[in-house]
């Protein structure tokens, strides 16, 4: 099955000609290689690049093992190049190859090429892995589908592709998989056979069960603050256990360069600057969440706002969590200091969106609650709460629009609304 991944394809053709090395990482399993092997390579044969010059290697083929040896790499490249027309090195899972690091360095001195490689190894997924380039490292990050991918590869009803999504996520190889049980399984899989084992293995972690026990912790409670002091308490109240903070510091760490879960930061959005270490978690993808738990807790409202802070990562959105600090008189007239939250602070370039994400908005009362942070923020930023009601975007005399969740992600410029 084809699946149309034009967001990233798009950063691939925009990386041509700027020197870099152009490195693929996001969360395993998320179709790093696909983009690269099949949407890429068929871009190129589409703008008349030669076959001759683009030089593919997959070195998790057993057919390619020499070429894992890296003197072995570049004598191969060297001699696939012979002319001075322009030439795409294509490394899929590079990480097979010793010293990868140096021979991409390498690579970079050949003018006439343009070099794009992708890696899945616990160290390779790293975030950190670009700064392993000198310099010289051009990021794509890929994520799991968003839900206008989903939909566009999805055999059924918008409705349905909506209940699926929301259950199981969009990890690609989920459409093979036609039975509720094998995407179950499958997800499963992916956790302890693939990113628990990443983790263990490079950083050496021997305590599996503390591991678990925290993801279990952040997926019960995505979209609350959080830090690491407050999981320790966490940890002795749910679980009897007594575990240093700094543990869980560098466990959370883990999971953010495995990109297997991340964080939005408290900013103080009156006084615009960033306040205290509690933080929210989200998961990189709703289903590897919803599996954390057994598919038992779903809290619709709290998977609804995972689904909507992963899809402005999609649209390449820093997100934050804002706060609006009021001081009011309480019943004896004195000044009292109030916080109200804003969901999500959205900087995209120089622009700015406040967000909020409320599953339901039944009365008016509700409506208040979410509308007034909004207000309090003191500029005239865009401001937009979304609902789960599948309803098209309408704006109230403040300015503020209300927009359904499916009509916010299957329209790419809903932000401008």
């Amino acid at each position: 099955m084809r699946i149309a991944r034009d967001i990233y394809l798009e950063k691939l053709k925009r990386g041509i000609g700027n020197g870099m090395i152009k490195v693929i990482t996001g969360i395993r399993r998320c179709g790093k290689s696909y983009l690269l092997s099949e949407l890429f390579r068929e871009y190129l044969a589409s703008i008349g690049i030669d076959e001759a010059h683009i030089i593919e290697v997959a070195l998790d083929d057993r057919a390619n093992i020499a070429l894992r040896d890296p003197d072995a790499m570049m004598s191969y490249v060297k001699s696939r190049i012979t002319d001075s027309g322009q030439y795409f090195i294509l490394l899929d899972e590079v990480q097979y190859m010793a010293e990868f690091e140096d021979v991409l360095n390498s690579l970079l001195h050949i003018r006439n090429a343009e070099i794009y490689v992708t890696g899945s190894n616990s160290h390779f997924l790293s975030s950190d892995i670009v700064t392993e380039f000198r310099g010289r490292g051009f990021e794509i990050q890929m994520h799991p589908l968003c839900f206008r991918e989903y939909v566009s590869a999805f055999n059924g009803s918008e409705e349905d592709a909506w209940d699926m999504f929301f259950n199981y996520g969009g990890m690609p190889a989920l459409f093979g998989l036609p039975s509720v049980s094998d995407k179950i399984a499958y997800l499963s899989q992916l956790f302890r056979q693939v990113y628990i084992k990443d983790i263990l293995e490079r950083h050496s972690i021997r305590n599996l069960d503390e591991l678990d026990e925290l993801l279990d912790i952040i997926a019960s409670s995505v979209g609350s603050l959080t830090n690491p002091s407050k999981l320790t308490r966490a940890f002795a109240s749910m679980k009897n256990k007594k575990i240093d903070p700094k543990t869980l510091r560098l466990y959370l760490k883990y999971f953010g360069e495995a990109f297997l879960v991340s964080s939005a930061r408290r900013y103080d959005i009156k006084g615009k600057k960033y306040i205290n270490s509690l933080q929210k978690y989200y998961f990189e993808d709703v289903g590897l969440r919803n599996i954390r738990l057994g598919l038992r807790q779903q809290d619709p409202g709290h998977i609804m706002e995972n689904i909507l802070y992963n899809e402005l990562r999609v649209r390449g959105c820093s997100v934050d969590v804002g706060v609006v600090e009021l001081r009011e008189p309480d019943v004896n007239e004195k000044l009292k200091r109030k916080h109200l939250e804003v969901d999500f602070v959205v900087n995209r370039g120089s622009e700015r969106i406040y967000i909020q994400s409320a599953f339901a908005i039944p009365h008016e009362e509700k409506r208040a609650q979410e509308v007034r942070p909004l207000e309090r923020t003191g500029d005239s930023f865009r401001k937009i709460i979304v609902v789960h009601d599948n309803i098209s975007a309408r704006r109230d005399e403040s300015g503020i629009t209300t927009i359904g969740i499916r009509k916010f992600l299957l329209d790419e410029n809903s932000l401008e609304l």
